[in-house]
């Protein structure tokens, strides 16, 4: 589940369950055609996130080439999750609060 909040130009994203085959194509939905044109600053928020799989890595990724330079941080992310993106190389792609 995704539940979304605009301030501003400033889009947060809060991540619910799990992030894998079946639910990453709806987070990408959020980043396609103009979606993020008119946003500043993505926030995802991944309190909520049990499980990351490749295929949520894979959309977190687009997200960020999509933000092409803007600012995009991963936020509240857990041990378990923050150690995915250290195992896989993808820590030092994004900012992470």
């Amino acid at each position: 589940m995704i539940e979304k909040k605009e301030e501003g130009s400033k889009l947060t994203l809060l991540l619910q369950g799990r992030l894998n085959t079946s639910t990453a194509p709806l987070l990408e939905e959020e980043f396609t055609g103009d979606k993020l044109e008119k946003t500043s600053e993505l926030v995802v928020d991944m309190a909520g996130l049990e499980y990351l799989s490749s295929a949520g890595l894979r959309v977190l990724l687009f997200a960020k080439k999509t933000m092409d330079g803007k600012p995009m941080t991963l936020r509240n992310a857990s041990d378990e999750i923050a150690m995915i993106f250290d195992m896989t190389g993808f820590t030092g792609f994004f900012t992470f609060e």
